[in-house]
């Protein structure tokens, strides 16, 4: 009879939150319907496409569409195939690799930048600085890689310098060991000021009284910054870098492709760029399809780790 009772009870607190609730949405509807393109956007061009990753175990064939195309046999035959090439192994490390290089040194930068951009209280050079440092982020890559060549390249500009200086040149864009330093520093710079706007916003979201408080202590402007600046950003940087580590896997072709070229290619050759030529422009729409399934899995993967982590460390987490 307790018990009863005791399941009465819960099932009339559930019934009177859900009206509780269902009163709240009828009171607000104006802003559901506001959000109704944004739903419909998100199920046209995220989740309506996601059928097609059936091809990924189809032998897929245009003129017969992705229903009516065969099952691939055995299933996995495509992932066996990227698995059994050469170059994959290759491609996968090289992806690692440059994205982890990524992760260990630009993910910071846009921070510190962040940090030392809130101590400029002029407005004038302040938002000078913010323009100068987003404009490079809306250029194409192609514009970014032409640029690399200018400066770079034997003929280039950093290399008549060198020679004026008496120096050697240095084949800086044909040498396996500057590719990484190029690609990895051209995106720092391309970057960073776009990658701050979120850590500029938390900044700006610090109440003043803090800082009055620790200036009345008598706090420098380097312990204002590692006592109160860094301490309540750190929610916004945790789950930033939760992010980045689920996209590691991911690293685009259209600068990597651009600057690619025959003496730089053992660690020039992406997941990304091989996928682009193998399966793209020999239009092996299902291998492509299967190695890209293979990316958002393991990325999916080191996500939910990083997200478990940081929720057990730090009792902070996306989900």
């Amino acid at each position: 009879m307790s018990k009863s009772l005791k399941e009465t009870k819960v099932m009339l607190k559930s019934k009177r939150d859900f009206k509780g609730s269902l009163k709240k949405a009828l009171a607000c509807w104006q802003l559901y319907v506001l959000l109704i393109p944004a739903l419909i956007w998100l199920a046209v061009f995220a989740y309506y496409p996601m059928y097609g990753l059936i091809i990924a175990f189809k032998d897929f064939k245009p003129r017969v569409g992705i229903i009516d195309s065969p099952w691939a046999m055995p299933l996995f035959k495509h992932f066996q195939t990227f698995f059994s090439t050469s170059i994959a192994m290759t491609a996968i490390k090289n992806t690692v690799i440059i994205s982890l290089e990524s992760l260990v040194i630009a993910f910071p930068i846009p921070i510190v930048f962040a940090l030392l951009l809130n101590q400029i209280t002029r407005n004038g050079p302040r938002k000078a600085i913010q323009t100068i440092s987003y404009a490079p982020y809306f250029m194409s890559n192609v514009v970014v890689v032409s640029i690399i060549t200018v400066l770079f390249s034997a003929n280039g500009l950093v290399n008549n310098l060198i020679r004026g200086a008496g120096g050697q040149e240095i084949l800086f864009t044909s040498s396996a060991d500057w590719f990484r330093i190029l690609f990895i520093g051209s995106n720092i710079w391309q970057t960073m000021g776009f990658n701050a706007i979120i850590f500029i916003a938390a900044l700006i979201g610090i109440s003043p009284d803090y800082y009055e408080a620790a200036i009345i202590d008598g706090a420098s402007r380097f312990q204002r910054i590692l006592y109160i600046d860094i301490p309540l950003i750190l929610p916004t940087i945790i789950l930033m870098f939760i992010l980045t580590v689920g996209n590691i896997m991911n690293v685009g072709y259209e600068k990597a492709f651009l600057m690619q070229n025959g003496t730089n290619t053992v660690v020039s050759e992406l997941i990304s760029t091989y996928v682009y030529k193998v399966g793209l422009k020999s239009a092996q729409y299902s291998f492509a399809t299967a190695v890209g399934l293979f990316n958002a899995l393991v990325n999916f993967a080191i996500l939910l780790i990083a997200n478990f982590i940081s929720k057990k460390t730090s009792d902070i987490s996306i989900f």
